[in-house]
């Protein structure tokens, strides 16, 4: 984990796939400062495993750095690299928080996945590394449940 990075200020290309997606890190600008990251992705799209259609979700990542940050244009790649993967949503909500832990080794992390109605029922995912830290500020993630179109 350098402070060089594939993506940052240079030209990049779509990942294929989750698999093939480099998330970049950099090391954080307040060690041993306890505060946390939010990262929104109102737009995130998989696809259904089982019949191929596009499915749409509102990720937000929310993590207290530890000794790295996730660089933001290698984030975004990655989330975007979900475009051609084939998984359910706990899958891909899970899956994301769970490589960006292993990999970035944050203080703490949690990720939900407010996903839009797949056979006329939505399905929210969420989880977490552990506990949150005692004197964190863990502010609501902010995303409504989904009430159609009322």
């Amino acid at each position: 984990m350098s402070a060089s990075t594939l993506h940052l200020g240079k030209t990049s290309t779509l990942p294929a796939s989750p698999e093939q997606a480099v998330l970049d890190y950099v090391p954080n600008p307040r060690p041993g400062t306890l505060y946390l990251i939010r990262f929104a992705a109102p737009e995130f799209t998989s696809l259904c495993p089982v019949t191929g259609q596009p499915d749409f979700a509102h990720l937000v990542i929310d993590y207290a750095p530890g000794e790295t940050i996730v660089e933001s244009k290698s984030l975004k790649l990655f989330l975007a690299s979900f475009r051609n993967h084939a998984g359910f949503h706990e899958d891909c909500t899970v899956g994301i928080g769970q490589r960006l832990a292993e990999e970035m080794r944050p203080v703490w992390l949690r990720i939900g996945g407010y996903w839009y109605p797949r056979g006329g029922i939505p399905i929210d995912v969420f989880w977490q590394s552990g506990p949150a830290p005692e004197g964190l500020w863990v502010p609501d993630q902010g995303v409504p449940g989904y009430r159609g179109r009322g």
